[in-house]
């Protein structure tokens, strides 16, 4: 038996069960165009960007010299941190759409909770101190409802299908539908066999919103934002391993599997041929092989390998504290006048 080709969002949209990633992080944004060309070619139908990325115009020459029609691919992008300011929502998507030379997005989604002080090209504004560091709008941070409220008015203009959210913990998921008029048809987190997310997945569906999976393999993100640089990832999991050599397939296989037979639609990133077909070939695993990936936690605590903590000063993910607290934007200030004393000497 397969497992689903799509799912249904709240709005009546489809989306792919399988998609192409398109962050690469640290090792840039060469080769995006020919992967999206070769995704598409090979059967993708999903292509997953965001302005952050850097590399929306390579996605939509990808998508242009492709030579599939743009009404048969689903396509995502994320506003940025830099323009959570409502009055900035509209000009970040219409960038994208300029970038991309596209007329509209499938699904368009708030990447992070928090938010950065910007210029007015929605650059992000950085400390003085020269540590690279983005300057936190504490305020936005604190009011992703307004900036959910500016979202919702997209819908009505035609230049998006559908709107969601990416990286939202349930705290914040919550405190965001207690003022929405429109349910985020997606929300898109780090989900894995080292971090399923259970609760959270609870959650979303009881209100009918489709949790995706970034990372869907165990990440790895960006060097400033990434935890846990020394666990391996899941598909390196010993048991993972000889569950896949015992059924023939690649531990990514057996990975994106679970996930979209768990009902969770996957965005893997890969540049490389033989993995972006195997990424497609996916199956249902009997119910003894599906409880053996979903016992991998068993033994260890979960694992976020995604964690922007360290760089900006306070958790996203805490459950009990939504955004900064006033503790913690203390300590940061209080860190960044240390700094900036030690600097001048």
């Amino acid at each position: 038996m397969e497992v689903p080709k799509y799912f249904i969002l709240n709005n009546g949209v489809k989306v792919p069960s399988v998609g192409l990633g398109t962050f690469q992080g640290d090792e840039g944004n060469s080769k995006v165009k020919e992967a999206v060309k070769l995704a598409l070619r090979l059967g993708y139908r999903h292509i997953d960007g965001a302005a952050a990325y850097g590399n929306e115009r390579e996605i939509g020459q990808g998508i242009k010299e492709s030579g599939i029609p743009r009404e048969e691919i689903f396509v995502t992008s994320k506003l940025p941190q830099t323009a959570h300011a409502p009055a900035s929502v509209e000009k970040a998507l219409s960038q994208t759409l300029k970038d991309a030379d596209l007329d509209y997005v499938d699904l368009y989604l708030m990447h992070f909770p928090h938010a950065y002080k910007a210029d007015e090209d929605l650059k992000t504004i950085r400390h003085p101190s020269g540590n690279g560091k983005p300057i936190i709008d504490y305020d936005l941070s604190r009011n992703y409802a307004a900036t959910w409220k500016a979202m919702e008015a997209l819908v009505k203009t035609g230049r998006v299908r559908s709107i969601g959210l990416s990286n939202f913990n349930t705290l914040k998921l919550k405190n965001l539908l207690s003022t929405a008029e429109i349910v985020p048809a997606v929300n898109q987190v780090e989900l894995h066999p080292y971090l399923p997310q259970n609760e959270l997945m609870e959650f979303s569906r009881r209100y009918g919103i489709l949790l995706m999976a970034h990372q869907p393999l165990g990440g790895r993100p960006v060097g400033v934002v990434r935890a846990h640089a020394d666990i391996p990832r899941p598909i390196d999991d010993p048991m993972l391993i000889a569950t896949a050599s015992r059924l023939g397939k690649s531990p990514a296989q057996i990975v994106l599997s679970w996930a979209v037979q768990k009902g969770i639609p996957v965005v893997p990133k890969s540049v490389e041929e033989h993995h972006l077909r195997q990424n497609l070939q996916l199956f249902r695993l009997c119910d003894k092989d599906f409880r053996i990936i979903e016992n991998l936690l068993s033994w260890r605590r979960p694992v976020r390998y995604l964690d922007p903590s360290p760089h900006i000063g306070f958790n996203i993910f805490d459950e009990e504290n939504d955004q900064v607290s006033f503790s913690s934007y203390f300590l940061l200030v209080l860190g960044i006048f240390r700094e900036k004393d030690f600097l001048s000497g």
